[in-house]
């Protein structure tokens, strides 16, 4: 708690954009942050119960920029620590992993990515494949890098068990960094995180769900009287029951309702068929699109019924390798109104440039940025419909020399 109170004083000034504070007045193009449950979730109350009320500066199209998964501990935190000891400031180390893309994220209304690490220094080692955690210092490089509002719905956040999960929502709560996807209890774990910005609300909400393929030890998974993350163990349907409710609910708190899913099998280009059922369930239920990351790949972009579903970003500052294998990486850049979607753009990137630059992502253009935007038409080849946006590149390639690339 003392760690997260004193980041919260040294980083606050890093953040390009007012931080979010719950229920206090703000400009209207400033992020705003509400704190109902799904309980509390209901219509308005009507004009004549209130009095008359001021509607304020018209809603204006928003745009929000997604990017994949960040770890901040493990590999990460011990390239920090060596480059802080070769005499490197803190500060200049902080800023280092977002360094490249932050121009992006700071062009849009909010910065949103999955966490996929608690901020801990205490717990107890779960027993699993892979554990990460990074000191409470690192939240600085989500606020140097200026991320809005960060998922929490992993298989790593309960790595150093309940512990590590409290010690991880008390870190974010004293930056001021609004989270979603994970809490003390299921029903905390499904609460939305509401953002008004530009006029528009904006909800939230965060899953983990690798269907009858789960290797992850159930621990990790929130229940009525224990922490951890939302979403279910293996029964899709149970998923998708959980899935329709928080949605029906969300949209009495929000004009814009956004799942976003950590999912799918890692290594793979084309997300699995429960990806697909899930994905089309919370559109039918009025999500008005539906983000994914855990692959650490990209996959398919698709629009279905006018909404974006976006299954894998891969990965972006992720310290948990050293040299990725596949190293093509994209942000995702939604504009949505009050009514919904509108459209997107893709930026492509490269995740690293390993030895000399890891774990610190770039924008590519030229041949580099039409790598990414070909996987991406390919691996949507079997989708309902890809994102308009990739369709141009579905088309074979003009030139031998970047023909074949996937």
């Amino acid at each position: 708690m003392r760690h997260a109170a004193l980041l919260l004083l040294l980083f606050s000034a890093c953040h390009p954009r007012p931080a979010p504070v719950p229920e206090a007045p703000t400009p209207s193009t400033a992020p705003s942050v509400e704190t109902r449950s799904p309980e509390d979730a209901g219509p308005p109350a009507s004009a004549e119960a209130t009095g008359p009320l001021d509607a304020g500066p018209p809603a204006r199209p928003i745009t929000l920029v997604v990017g994949g998964d960040v770890t901040l501990g493990h590999n990460h935190q011990k390239y920090f620590d060596d480059q802080v000891a070769k005499g490197r400031s803190r500060e200049e180390m902080l800023a280092y992993g977002f360094k490249e893309v932050r121009a992006l994220g700071d062009a849009a209304d909010l910065f949103v990515v999955n966490l996929e690490c608690p901020f801990t220094e205490g717990g107890e080692k779960l027993a699993k494949n892979f554990n990460f955690r990074a000191r409470p210092e690192l939240v600085g490089a989500l606020l140097s890098g200026g991320v809005d509002v960060v998922s929490l719905a992993n298989n790593h956040l309960m790595d150093y068990g309940p512990q590590g999960l409290v010690d991880t929502l008390v870190t974010l709560e004293a930056a001021q960094i609004p989270y979603f996807g994970a809490g003390r209890t299921l029903a905390e774990a499904r609460r939305p995180a509401v953002i008004t910005v530009g006029g528009v609300k904006v909800a939230l909400l965060g899953y983990f769900f690798l269907g009858e393929r789960n290797i992850e030890p159930p621990e990790v998974y929130a229940t009525e009287t224990t922490p951890g993350v939302a979403g279910h163990f293996s029964d899709v349907d149970v998923m998708e029951r959980m899935l329709r409710e928080d949605i029906l609910a969300a949209k009495h708190q929000a004009d814009v309702v956004l799942p976003f899913f950590h999912w799918g099998r890692e290594g793979t280009y084309v997300p699995e068929p429960y990806q697909v059922r899930l994905a089309h369930a919370a559109i039918d239920a009025g999500a008005a699109g539906v983000l994914g990351s855990h692959p650490h790949v990209l996959q398919a972009m698709e629009l279905h019924r006018g909404a974006p579903v976006v299954y894998s970003l891969g990965n972006f500052v992720f310290g948990g390798n050293w040299n990725p294998r596949d190293k093509r990486g994209a942000l995702w850049k939604g504009r949505f109104g009050p009514g919904g979607y509108l459209s997107s753009e893709v930026l492509p990137l490269r995740t690293d440039r390993f030895p000399e630059l890891p774990f610190q992502p770039v924008p590519v253009t030229g041949e580099a940025a039409e790598e990414v935007l070909r996987l991406l038409a390919n691996s949507s080849s079997g989708v309902e419909r890809m994102l308009p946006e990739l369709e141009p590149w579905a088309r074979p390639s003009p030139s031998p020399a970047t023909g074949g690339r996937e």
